[in-house]
């Protein structure tokens, strides 16, 4: 009975943890995120990488709610933590770069 219970706990919060990678580059583009991380989060002279191999959701909210440099915060009814989720599921689905021998221009 405890394992049906505890089977019923994780498939009743299953949804709420799914992760939307298409919400998720909407969400990155309306509130601003592409602004100084770029629009596949390749970083730049404003602010830091973060994609293809983004931090674990759980880091992103932490950072983003308490931010050590010039970054404003995002409080949590502002961008929830389903918003996290989907937002680092999209940083997650971008394509590695290409290997610079692999660019004509730079391997030289």
């Amino acid at each position: 009975m405890r394992t049906l219970i505890m089977c019923l706990s994780v498939l009743s919060i299953a949804p709420a943890m799914a992760q939307d990678a298409a919400r998720g580059q909407h969400l990155f583009m309306a509130d601003g995120c592409y602004e100084c991380h770029g629009t596949v989060g390749q970083g730049g002279a404003a602010a830091p990488k973060l994609a293809p191999d983004p931090l674990p959701a759980e880091a992103i909210a932490h950072y983003i709610r308490h931010p050590a440099a010039v970054m404003p915060p995002y409080v949590e009814t502002l961008v929830g933590d389903a918003d996290v989720r989907d937002i680092q599921a999209y940083l997650a689905s971008l394509p590695q770069p290409k290997p610079l021998n692999d660019i004509p221009l730079l391997a030289r």
